[in-house]
C-alpha cells in the first residue's frame, strides 16, 4: 500500500503462527515497539477478535474506549480508536472487541481501515490470530510480508508450515497473481543447551521442514513474561537478551545486517576457565 499524497510505501506486515502460545503477539508488540524507536511511525492491530491480548501485552487496556471493529462498522473513526503509545513516539495500537463476534471482521471494511492507515504510517503490522481460520485469512489477506513464528517443537513448526500454505494462496497478492508475499521465519523460546540435548528442534532441522529465510532467533528468557505482564513491549527491555534479540530482528528487517546472537549454550564458568 502507498500513501498517495506523498508517494511513500507503506509496509502491511502480518505476524502469525501455526498454533497459539508460541509469542505471536509478544513478537507483534516487539516488533512494532522495535520500529518505532528506529523512528518509524508504526500501528499495530490487533485481529483476534474475542481474546483482545495485544493491549494487554503493550499496556493499554485501560485507555481503550474505542477497538477495530468500531471502526470497520463505521462507530468511531482510527484516530478516536488508535491509541497512542506513551513510551514510545510513533508507536499506535488498535486493540480487537472482547465481545463481538469473529464474523464482525469483513475484507472491504479491513482494505479501507488500512488504505486510510497507510496514508499516515510507514509500518502496519497485523497480530493475526492463530492458526487457519478466518481473523488469521483476514490479517493476512493485505499483507505485503509476513513474519511466522514459530517455537522448536515439532507441533509449532508442522503446524507452521500450513500456515506457509495460505501465505502462497489465500493473499490478495496469490489471488491476483502478483509478487509472493515475502515470508521472514521468527523462532522463540530457543534454549541452546536443550536442543544440545535433543530436547528441541535445531535451526538446521527448522530451516529443513520450513525453508524460509530466517529474520530471528529469541532465546526462552523470564524477562519475555515479565515484560509481558507488566505491559511492556519486551523490545525496551534492552538489558534483556531477549529484548537485544527483537532489537537485532528489527535491524535486520531494515536491511542491516546483524549476526545471529543466542543461538549457542553459554559456556559453564569451568569450560571457560579451561579453554574448552
Amino acid at each position: 500500500m502507498k500513501d498517495e499524497a506523498e508517494g511513500k510505501p507503506c509496509k502491511v506486515i502480518v505476524v502469525t503462527s501455526g498454533k497459539g502460545g508460541v509469542g505471536k503477539t509478544t513478537s507483534a508488540g516487539a516488533i512494532a515497539a522495535g520500529l518505532a524507536k528506529r523512528g518509524k511511525k508504526t500501528v499495530v492491530i490487533d485481529f483476534d477478535v474475542g481474546l483482545r491480548n495485544l493491549d494487554m501485552i503493550m499496556g493499554v487496556e485501560r485507555r481503550v474506549v474505542f477497538d477495530f471493529i468500531n471502526v470497520i462498522q463505521g462507530e468511531a473513526n482510527l484516530k478516536q480508536a488508535m491509541i497512542r503509545d506513551k513510551r514510545v513516539e510513533n508507536l499506535y495500537i488498535l486493540a480487537a472487541s472482547q465481545t463481538r463476534d469473529k464474523d464482525a471482521l469483513a475484507l472491504e471494511g479491513v482494505e479501507r481501515t488500512l488504505n486510510k492507515l497507510a496514508e499516515d504510517f510507514d509500518y502496519i503490522i497485523c497480530d493475526s490470530p492463530a492458526g487457519i481460520e478466518t481473523g488469521a485469512i483476514m490479517a493476512m489477506y493485505y499483507a505485503d510480508e509476513a513474519l511466522v513464528v514459530t517455537n522448536p517443537e515439532v507441533s509449532s513448526v508442522r503446524d507452521s508450515d500450513r500456515v506457509l500454505g495460505m501465505l502462497s494462496s489465500k493473499t490478495k497478492r496469490a489471488k491476483e497473481g502478483g509478487e509472493p508475499v515475502k515470508e521472514h521465519l521468527v523462532v522463540t523460546r530457543y534454549a541452546p543447551n536443550r536442543v544440545g540435548k535433543g530436547e528441541m528442534l535445531s535451526l538446521d532441522d527448522i530451516n529443513d521442514i520450513l525453508g524460509i529465510p530466517l529474520l530471528g532467533v529469541i532465546p526462552e528468557s523470564e524477562k519475555v513474561l515479565n515484560a509481558s505482564n507488566s505491559g511492556m513491549p519486551v523490545a525496551m527491555e534492552e538489558n534483556a537478551d531477549a529484548g537485544q534479540a527483537y532489537l537485532d530482528l528489527v535491524a535486520r528487517f531494515l536491511g542491516e545486517n546483524r549476526p545471529m546472537r543466542f543461538t549457542e549454550a553459554k559456556k559453564k564458568f569451568l569450560d571457560r576457565l579451561m579453554g574448552r
